[in-house]
């Protein structure tokens, strides 16, 4: 009895000589040069931040009410609200760099500090938007606004107000301190702006026991550290690339 195989390969499109082996190793390099080139990017964003952040203290308007419809103003606080924003792409930068082993304390100081400056824009967001229209026709309010970020804060706007920019003080302090432990910890990024980052963060309460002109100047330390970091992060990851 004559035994018919099918061992003979297909002829036509389906033909397994015309079919390329899969190479599952493209998809994970390509997307892993693009995650890197994100990160580069948040790098970028990251010193923008802490140059801001820095550089505006000595020259920001007083926080008093002739000062909202002035030009500086208006210059000041448009540079404060994409300094929040650049703030919270490059937090997510400098925790995506190391995110595999900065574990949960990595996490956490990611959400805390992220979430300060989140809530940090609404009231930036205010006084660029909100208050310059309400000087004239509202000045008690736009008044007791600005107490609150000043220390003098009226019965207009304590309350919920009042006890929201507590909170951001609070994210930002514990936020900070976090996020500088676990970067130290993970040993990703350069130990000193991390470690300065922390510091900057711990001894914010003892700056509010200063003059508020002087009060401002305890942000410069934290800029620096974004920017140490924001450069860490372009240049390491170029190396990478290289």
């Amino acid at each position: 009895m004559t035994t018919i195989t099918t061992s003979a390969p297909a002829i036509g499109p389906l033909s397994t000589s015309t079919i390329a082996p899969a190479n599952p190793r493209a998809p994970s390099r390509k997307s892993g040069i693009a995650a890197a080139s994100l990160i580069r990017l948040s790098g970028l964003f990251a010193v923008a931040a802490g140059l801001v952040y820095a550089g505006i203290q000595p020259i920001h308007p007083a926080d008093v009410l002739a000062s909202v419809t002035t030009q500086s103003w208006a210059v000041i606080i448009s540079l404060k609200l994409a300094m929040c924003l650049a703030f919270l792409v490059g937090i997510a930068g400098i925790y995506a760099r190391q995110a595999g082993r900065a574990g949960w304390l990595g996490l956490a100081g990611f959400v805390v500090f992220g979430l300060s400056w989140f809530l940090q824009s609404g009231f930036v967001f205010t006084e660029l938007f909100i208050l310059p229209p309400l000087a004239s026709i509202a000045p008690q309010f736009v008044d007791g606004f600005l107490g609150i970020v000043n220390g003098h804060p009226t019965e207009l706007t304590t309350g919920p107000m009042a006890a929201a920019y507590s909170v951001v003080g609070l994210l930002y302090l514990v936020g900070g301190i976090l996020m500088g432990v676990s970067t130290v910890r993970a040993g990703v990024l350069p130990r000193a702006p991390s470690v300065l980052l922390a510091l900057a963060a711990l001894v914010t309460p003892a700056a509010a026991m200063l003059p508020h002109a002087l009060q401002r100047f305890a942000a410069v330390p934290v800029g620096v550290a974004f920017v140490w970091l924001g450069i860490a992060l372009l240049l390491e990851l170029g190396r990478s690339r290289a």
